[in-house]
């Protein structure tokens, strides 16, 4: 992997998990670092769930990707709120 097929997967990866977070009931902890880990571990999981479907950037299958950060941050924000 070169450096900015990296950078461009992190930034991908931030959208992803900032527009699930502002589309989500639920706050991500963590600011822009939880958005990353988000948008990585949503890219991880809708595709597995969902399949691979619609425009594909970097790697990433956007709505699957979406879909399963959407998950992510609900699931984290409902743990933070447990423990707040």
């Amino acid at each position: 992997m070169s450096v900015i097929t990296f950078i461009l997967s992190v930034i991908i990866a931030m959208i992803i998990g900032t527009v699930a977070d502002k589309i989500s009931p639920f706050d991500m902890p963590g600011g822009w670092v939880g958005a990353i880990v988000a948008g990585f571990i949503g890219a991880w999981i809708g595709p597995l769930l969902f399949g691979t479907w619609g425009p594909m950037v970097a790697g990433f299958s956007l709505v699957p990707a979406l879909i399963g950060a959407i998950i992510v941050v609900i699931v984290a924000g409902i743990i933070a709120k447990l423990f707040d």
